[in-house]
C-alpha cells in the first residue's frame, strides 16, 4: 500500500462485523496496488470496531474511524475528508469486487482524462436465481444522458471510480437523504461531466436479512421522487429543456411504476402508499384505475380486498 495511494476506498460499517472482513478481504485482493482503505464505524453496537482492530494489524493500508450513528452519508462524508487518492470508490461493508475492478476503472479514467467517473456492470449475489444474472449497463454518455439518468441510478455505489475533484465540486453526499443518496451524487456528478464504461461485470451487490437502506421500498421511492424534484428545482434550465410532459412521465411514472412492482411482490403497504401519490397528482391512464381508485380505501380494508382477491382466484 502506498503513502500517496492514487485511490481511496471508502467503507461505511454499521454493524457488519459478520460480513466486514470479506469485503475488507476483497479489497486487499485488488491488482490495483496503490490504495488505501478507509472505514468509518458508524456507531455500531456489535463487535465491529474488534474486528476492525484486528483486521488494521493485518492490513497496513486500512485506517478506521469510530463516530457517533449519522447514517451512511454522513459517514462517507466523514471517509472523503480524509481520503488522500485522487480517486475515490465506495464499497460497503457486505459487498465485493472482481480483483480487477479498481485496476480497469482506473485504466479507463487514465485514458480519458476529460472523465470523471468510470462505471462497470455488476451481479446480484443471495437471490432467486433469475434476480442474479450478470448486468452490463449500456453507454450512458449519449445525448439523451440526462433524461436516462434523471430516470433512475445506473449503477450501484460501489460499480464506479470517480475523481475526487469531482465528488469535492459537488459537495460530496447531501445528508438529508436518508437513502439514494448515491442516486442523488451521480445526477450531480454525471450530468454535466464526462462518464466512461467498462463494459464487464466487477461489482457485486450481496443481499441478506441484515442492515440495508435498498430494502425499504416506499422510503425509497419517496427519496428517489423528492430528489428529482429538488435536483429540476436547482436545475430549471433542465426541467424546461426537457418540457412538462417529459418531466411528469419521468417522475410521476417513476412512482406509478414502483407502485406496480410493489403491487405485484404484494407489499401492500407500500403500493398503497404510492397509489394514492401518483392519485393525487392525477397521472393515470383509465386502465390504472383498477388498481388505484381501491387505495382510496384505509390501508386496512384495501389490504383486506386485495387478499380476498387473491383468495378468489387461488
Amino acid at each position: 500500500m502506498s503513502n500517496n495511494p492514487a485511490i481511496s476506498v471508502i467503507m461505511p460499517c454499521y454493524n457488519e462485523s459478520a460480513r466486514i472482513t470479506e469485503s475488507i478481504r476483497s479489497v486487499f485482493d485488488q491488482t490495483f496496488p496503490s490504495l488505501e482503505l478507509i472505514v468509518v464505524d458508524d456507531g455500531s453496537k456489535d463487535n465491529s470496531l474488534e474486528v476492525l482492530e484486528g483486521l488494521s494489524r493485518k492490513y497496513g493500508g486500512l485506517r478506521f474511524i469510530s463516530q457517533p450513528n449519522k447514517g451512511a452519508g454522513p459517514a462517507r462524508n466523514r471517509g472523503l475528508k480524509e481520503a488522500r487518492g485522487r480517486y475515490i470508490a465506495f464499497l460497503d461493508a457486505d459487498d465485493s469486487w472482481h480483483p480487477e475492478c479498481l485496476d480497469k476503472l482506473h485504466s479507463r479514467l487514465e485514458s480519458s482524462p476529460d472523465a470523471v467517473l468510470a462505471y462497470c456492470g455488476w451481479q446480484n449475489k443471495g437471490l432467486s436465481e433469475n434476480k442474479c444474472k450478470p448486468f452490463v449497463p449500456p453507454d450512458y454518455e449519449q445525448p439523451d444522458k440526462i433524461e436516462t439518468l434523471l430516470r433512475g441510478c445506473r449503477w450501484p455505489i460501489h460499480a464506479a471510480l470517480t475523481s475526487r475533484s469531482a465528488i469535492e465540486a459537488v459537495g460530496g453526499f447531501n445528508e438529508h437523504w436518508t437513502s439514494c443518496m448515491d442516486y442523488d451524487l451521480w445526477l450531480h456528478i454525471a450530468t454535466f461531466n464526462k462518464i466512461v464504461r467498462v463494459p464487464e461485470v466487477l461489482a457485486y451487490y450481496h443481499h441478506h436479512t441484515g442492515e440495508q437502506i435498498t430494502k425499504n421500498r416506499l422510503r425509497i421511492a419517496k427519496n428517489h421522487s423528492r430528489i428529482q424534484r429538488h435536483f429540476l428545482k436547482e436545475f430549471p434550465e433542465i426541467r424546461k429543456s426537457i418540457g412538462r410532459s417529459k418531466t411528469r412521465e419521468i417522475i410521476e411514472g417513476e412512482l406509478l411504476q414502483r407502485g406496480y412492482q410493489s403491487y405485484w411482490q404484494r407489499d401492500l403497504r407500500t403500493a398503497h402508499s404510492l397509489f394514492r401519490k401518483v392519485l393525487a397528482r392525477l397521472y393515470f391512464s383509465p386502465k390504472d384505475l383498477r388498481y388505484l381508485l381501491p387505495a382510496l380505501l384505509p390501508y386496512q380494508i384495501y389490504q383486506s380486498l386485495i387478499l380476498k382477491r387473491d383468495n378468489e382466484h387461488s
